[in-house]
């Protein structure tokens, strides 16, 4: 059965969906199953995945409500190899729909209880607020992973988010831990990352602390080409920047102990 994974953090731009698109595709390049679901109506993790989120005929949106099943919604990313569920702006509507439904919490966990034994990993791109749609990919979970910046705004609202993925796990989801924290845009060179993270691992001394300096190679679909996305999964002649995270010409597993404790589960 597939671990489900969650990617959370209310903050925006601390790098949710480069750590999303990236580690589904380091987990297909190891041969696991992975179903990616962008649970953010910016839809970034969609275009990233090289589907056009303009020309979706359903989407996770209509997965929430119930007007279709997952693999009615459900596409294959060419480039990245993992099936996607994706999602644009309809998904915005999906939080007033879901106040009034019944088990409106449970609804993501309910749809995706039939098909967890096809998928090794199930990862969702959450979005940049503690709304029901965060609830609804929470009580979904497994664990959760919580990428912040190397910055001392950052940790701003982390107490908050980690109280209430507490508060889920006593409420809604017993199964539900903290994986770890995922240290975002981490330079050793810098005197504030290394503060950071010294502060970080005093406050939450329970809670795991991971560095993503470097992340599987590859692009990301970008809005602004004509040429649509292009993945690359073997090697790069020089790093590059993907997202907001530095990306080097291979996939190194000893870069990411926190994907070798994830892929070794």
């Amino acid at each position: 059965m597939a671990k489900v994974l969650a990617i959370a953090n209310q903050k925006g731009g601390v790098g949710k969906t480069t750590t999303c698109i990236n580690l589904a595709a380091s987990l297909v390049a190891t041969k696991r199953r992975v179903l990616m679901i962008d649970l953010d109506p910016q839809g970034n993790a969609t275009m990233g995945s090289g589907i056009d989120k303009h020309a979706l005929e359903y989407s996770i949106y209509d997965v929430l409500i119930g007007t279709c099943n997952l693999g009615t919604a459900m596409q294959f990313s060419e480039h990245g190899g993992y099936q996607l569920l994706p999602a644009n702006r309809d998904l915005t509507a999906a939080e007033v729909a879901l106040l009034e439904m019944q088990m409106k919490e449970s609804r993501l966990r309910n749809a995706l209880a039939p098909i967890r034994e096809n998928y090794d990993y199930i990862l969702i791109d959450c979005p940049p607020s503690l709304s029901m749609l965060t609830v609804n990919a929470l009580v979904a979970a497994d664990g959760v992973i919580i990428p912040m910046q190397c910055e001392y705004f950052a940790l701003e609202g982390l107490s908050d988010l980690i109280n209430s993925i507490q508060r889920i796990a006593q409420a809604l989801n017993p199964a539900l831990k903290i994986e770890g924290l995922l240290r975002t845009m981490y330079d050793p060179r810098m005197s504030l990352s290394i503060s950071v993270t010294s502060f970080t691992k005093q406050l939450f001394r329970a809670i795991s602390v991971w560095q993503k300096r470097r992340v599987l190679a590859c692009r990301h679909w970008s809005m602004t080409s004509n040429h649509g996305g292009h993945w690359l999964t073997s090697h790069l002649p020089e790093s590059c920047l993907v997202g907001n995270a530095t990306a080097t010409s291979s996939l190194r597993r000893k870069e990411y102990s926190w994907h070798s404790k994830s892929v070794a589960a």
